[in-house]
């Protein structure tokens, strides 16, 4: 008899990303030698010399997400070149985090994932807490896989978690790239890797419960005190109770859509940048007021961060603001942006630099 439906759900997920790593991966080599890789199939990544295969990481904190994605990890591993590690991340918000992700690392280690990690970080302020926290996650995940070698570093995000991103850009009024939610692949080069957006939350939850696997539910997540928290227990089941079933896996559809329609934009915005320019590099007004908003926003915004403004300080109303510039021009004076950034209009010409 196979295995439970839903663990069978969560290891077709991890093994289809794991081949991804492994195309990628044997591309990178064979470009290294200076030739083309042949075309490879599944059961040609069995067996590869010790040396040729890649690290796959698994971020772990406890949660069933994350500890169904860790099982699967460990267990297509062994049926690919891959080798398998995985990193728990204290956080240090809550009495006994430090024993709760050393037991966790134990969990990891009992699977046969090597490397195996428990990494301390200390939270910011920035952003309010849940950003912050993120912030120091990630931070400490990029360390870990910069100093592993990691080709890739596994999150357990779900389609749920998707479902409630998107309705966070929604209420942020953030535009379509926020609406876009979480890519199946970011990061420098590709780094993250989510397998799970596709599945929901409690194929996860039924996986660990298949295999016995102990998991730990964060008391965060339940916290009225955080905004995803509030939206998982209280808005998204007030959705579904006004809209009928199906709103997380629309939201999810939103998703992609939005992203696919971002990607475009972010293209055309990248394409049309030299054209709006003159000699000198100096954004000409007469030409960006002939584009389109939105391709002539993401041009401002990516001139904005060029020019030393933080993105994740730099919201719409920032942007608008400086288009203002070029399509409201009365005479009016510099805009105040994030990183003491400045823009202002002169003879025609949009001045976006630090004060």
């Amino acid at each position: 008899m196979g295995p439970h439906p839903a663990v069978a759900a969560i290891r077709l997920a991890v093994r289809r990303v794991l081949h991804d790593v492994l195309t990628e991966h044997s591309d990178r080599l064979a470009r290294s030698v200076g030739h083309a890789a042949p075309a490879r199939s599944a059961s040609s990544f069995h067996h590869a010399p010790t040396d040729e295969q890649p690290l796959v990481l698994v971020a772990c904190s406890g949660g069933a997400d994350s500890m169904a994605l860790a099982s699967a990890l460990a267990f297509e591993a062994r049926k690919l070149s891959v080798r398998a590690g995985g990193i728990t991340v204290d956080h240090g918000l809550q009495d006994g985090s430090d024993l709760r992700a050393t037991e966790v690392a134990a969990r990891l280690t009992a699977m046969q994932l090597d490397p195996v990690e428990a990494i301390t970080v200390r939270v910011g302020r920035d952003g309010g807490p849940e950003a912050a926290a993120r912030d120091a996650r990630y931070a400490a995940l990029d360390d870990a896989a910069e100093r592993h070698g990691a080709a890739a570093v596994l999150l357990g995000h779900t389609r749920d978690d998707q479902a409630e991103t998107v309705l966070l850009g929604l209420a942020r009024g953030s535009g379509t790239r926020s609406l876009s939610g979480m890519a199946a692949v970011s990061g420098a080069a590709g780094r993250y890797r989510r397998p799970f957006l596709q599945l929901d939350r409690q194929t996860a939850r039924k996986a660990c419960m298949a295999q016995s696997l102990p998991v730990w539910d964060d008391p965060h997540n339940a916290d009225p005190a955080y905004t995803r928290s509030r939206l998982r227990h209280e808005g998204l089941p007030a959705l579904e109770k006004a809209l009928g079933k199906g709103v997380v896996e629309a939201l999810a559809r939103t998703a992609q859509l939005s992203r696919d329609d971002a990607d475009a934009l972010d293209t055309w915005a990248a394409d049309a940048d030299a054209a709006v320019r003159d000699d000198a590099g100096r954004l000409e007004c007469t030409k960006l007021y002939a584009l389109p908003p939105a391709v002539r926003r993401r041009i401002l915004r990516r001139a904005v961060i060029e020019a030393g403004a933080p993105a994740g300080s730099l919201f719409a109303r920032h942007v608008e603001e400086v288009d203002r510039l070029i399509t409201g021009w009365r005479g009016q004076g510099a805009i105040n942006l994030p990183g003491r950034v400045e823009a202002r209009r002169q003879g025609g010409r949009l001045v976006i630099r630090q004060g």
